[in-house]
């Protein structure tokens, strides 16, 4: 992909449908959990890009048969039953969080000599608390990096079982990390959360996938303590894995935009991922949503702006502060602090960014209020942050002169964006 790219303004409203690709979420969780079976499991659907190829990637490393099919979207995986055939092994993991936190976890667990690292900007992602965890649970682990960032170092052996307590301010995939590599402990493994629980779909998520394995988490009704019982171990399945829900969030934005409706289909009120939930926020702005057996649809455009807690759905923030732009009064963004340590600083450089189309944007230490305002052109920076590049691309659907550096960042969970981007906008 070239250097930049220039978003072409369009004049109407469109009436457009979609199934994005996989969820990045759950074809992580999936391929993980599967390597820990002792059979062979098959996942459709699995999303193709450079996350979930780090996880692959890292899978085979460690000795596990694993292979990827993108003409049919599907990923079988051998497990081994959490019994890696490599006892030694350094991982590289890109500047996927997902993958060295849940495979963090998993080695952990399983004991042996690992090295986990990815890009620079990976040395800058804490990774401390999961450190601390299994350190505390028995594991022989480090943080290599200053404020407790990766590499990290694994060298001792299995975690036997305990009792632990995790920050629930904190990145959930600390927490769904240590769910999921739960059951390869000999005895019962406790999790207990101390404070309010963010992102909480996402945990949820987690145990729906591990139950869909064969594995039970027990869980109190506040989801302040998680309990694996010992004795369990995963079951091969074969796995469907939903389109990506986050990925959806840019189509459903369109229609908030540029007027119309969007539909994307194979999601529908009850999917596994959290991120629908965008969708209510799209609502609260003035659009109409309509739930349907086996899609969602909105219908737009968003007419207010709103003040929102946004922290089950952190990973939409971006895509919201692009309809910011185009509503009568002021949105404020609240509870999504964590967000400051994504791919990018996904507070601050957003509000740098937004700053660029010639809007007021104040920065809060747990998120930003946007005051629209006339826009004007803007060539924008997107930290090869993926979601930079997909949010705030659909400003340009609206304003002309819009140019996104570095689209191909977009290769970490989304490689054919623009192309269904522009393919999607061509409906009317």
């Amino acid at each position: 992909m070239s250097d930049s790219i220039e978003i072409q303004s369009l004049n109407h409203s469109v009436n457009a449908s979609i199934t994005p690709p996989g969820s990045k979420s759950l074809t992580n969780r999936a391929l993980m959990i599967a390597a820990m079976t002792a059979g062979k499991s098959t996942l459709t659907g699995a999303l193709d890009s450079d996350d979930t190829i780090a996880m692959l990637d890292s899978l085979q490393r460690l000795g596990v048969k694993a292979s990827h099919d993108p003409a049919t979207a599907s990923m079988t995986v051998e497990g081994v039953g959490g019994d890696f055939p490599n006892k030694t092994a350094e991982l590289f993991i890109g500047n996927s969080g997902t993958s060295i936190r849940f495979l963090t976890a998993m080695l952990g667990f399983a004991g042996g000599d690992y090295k986990l690292d990815g890009i620079e900007r990976m040395h800058e992602r804490p990774i401390g608390p999961l450190v601390d965890a299994i350190q505390k649970l028995g594991g022989g682990i480090a943080a290599l990096s200053p404020n407790n960032c990766p590499p990290v170092q694994i060298d001792g052996q299995a975690i036997v079982g305990g009792e632990v307590t995790l920050s629930g301010s904190l990145s959930s995939q600390y927490l769904s990390g240590l769910l999921m590599a739960s059951p390869l402990a000999q005895e019962t493994v406790t999790l207990q959360i101390e404070g309010p629980l963010i992102s909480k779909p996402y945990v949820q998520m987690t145990c729906e996938v591990m139950k869909a394995f064969g594995v039970q988490v027990d869980a109190d009704e506040e989801a302040n303590r998680f309990v694996i019982p010992a004795g369990q171990t995963y079951q091969a399945t074969d796995y469907a894995i939903e389109p990506d829900a986050s990925a959806a969030s840019y189509f459903w934005a369109v229609p908030a935009i540029l007027g119309g409706k969007a539909t994307i289909h194979g999601l529908t009120e009850d999917a596994l991922q959290g991120d629908v939930g965008f969708v209510r926020c799209l609502e609260k702005m003035g659009c109409d949503v309509e739930f349907g057996k086996d899609s969602i649809s909105v219908s737009g455009p968003a007419k207010r702006g709103i003040n929102i807690d946004m922290a089950d759905v952190s990973d939409t923030v971006q895509t919201l502060s692009a309809v910011a732009l185009f509503v009568d009064g002021p949105t404020t963004v609240t509870n999504v602090a964590h967000n400051r340590v994504k791919e990018t600083d996904r507070i601050g450089n957003l509000a740098i960014e937004l700053r660029k189309f010639g809007v007021k944007v104040d920065e809060h230490p747990d998120g930003l209020t946007i005051h629209p305002a006339p826009l004007n052109a803007a060539t924008i920076e997107t930290y090869d942050d993926h979601r930079m590049a997909m949010s705030l691309s659909l400003v340009g659907l609206k304003q002309p002169g819009v140019e996104i550096l570095n689209p191909g960042c977009v290769s970490k969970t989304y490689p054919n964006f623009f192309a269904d981007l522009k393919s999607f906008v061509a409906q009317k």
